[in-house]
């Protein structure tokens, strides 16, 4: 038998049984409560309705319509140039937004300033130029794009033009905003020593923060272009054509089949920005 003595077992730390940050849990669990308890109220937000006799009731009448989808000819040409006219009405906007929010963000982008790395002829200039582009951006992001809709279809007149404009003024502004701080969350120490070398703000731009940051642009950007398709669809609603048009005339028709159908053609225009964002940051990874 042995008998000799055992290695003493080294002692573990007693692990706590109880969580030590408890009490700032449930501190802001309860604050986060009692903000979200009173706006609850006021957005009357009571969705047992739904399930109640009634509500069940007319919710499967209204479901039952929509099946099954239109497929006759005529409605399939309509659907096919509504389609159309939302895809381009999101892509020119989205285009026209890129172009506003481009130099905004460049002029916006504390990492591109010139004033941070010295007293130069530009950096006053570009320091005073700095508060009235975010300004701007607030501006054109803080109406909707249906308020713009609104204002553009009585100026423009019906169809997609007024889309298209409403789309990049207030896209514009999104996309300005979102680029600065994708451009100033990533590492700013190449465009920084490209300034201080005497580059270009353009030039520190292409070469110092793009490269680094392309991957989350090129998605952002494919993100908004998505919106946009949506957006279209919902200020086809006040006149600018397209799919939500064409929605709006079934809907008002009670023709459920032609409702279901345009909803499976916006979720397939959805599903399309969902693989050309994949493509986009497998071509830019």
């Amino acid at each position: 038998m042995n008998t000799a003595p055992r290695a003493a077992q080294p002692l573990l730390p007693a692990v706590p049984l109880r969580d030590p940050a408890w009490r700032g849990r449930c501190l802001w669990t309860v604050a986060a409560l009692a903000i979200a308890w009173p706006t609850l109220v006021l957005a009357e937000f009571r969705p047992w309705v739904l399930f109640d006799g009634q509500g069940l009731q007319a919710m499967q009448g209204f479901l039952r319509g929509f099946w099954p989808p239109a497929t006759d000819a005529a409605f399939g040409t309509l659907l096919l140039r509504a389609t159309l006219e939302t895809l381009a009405m999101a892509t020119a906007g989205t285009f026209l937004a890129f172009l506003i929010a481009a130099p905004l963000a460049l002029a916006v982008t504390r990492a591109l300033s010139i004033s941070r790395i010295g007293p130069g002829p530009g950096a006053l200039r570009a320091a005073a130029l700095r508060p009235v582009a975010r300004l701007v951006l607030t501006v054109l992001r803080a109406v909707p794009e249906i308020v713009w809709a609104l204002v553009l279809v009585r100026a423009l007149g019906l169809g997609p033009g007024a889309g298209v404009l409403a789309i990049a003024i207030a896209y514009g502004g999104m996309l300005g905003k979102v680029y600065s701080e994708i451009l100033e969350s990533g590492d700013t120490r190449p465009a920084r020593a490209l300034l201080e070398a005497g580059s270009g703000r353009l030039a520190a731009l292409c070469y110092g923060l793009v490269p680094g940051a392309a991957q989350e642009l090129a998605s952002y950007t494919v993100y908004r272009w998505e919106c946009a398709v949506r957006a279209s669809v919902v200020m086809g609603f006040v006149g600018a054509g397209g799919l939500g048009q064409l929605m709006d005339r079934s809907m008002k028709m009670l023709d459920g089949g032609e409702a279901s159908a345009i909803l499976l053609t916006f979720l397939a225009l959805v599903l399309l920005a969902d693989a050309l964002s994949a493509l986009l940051r497998r071509m830019l990874a």
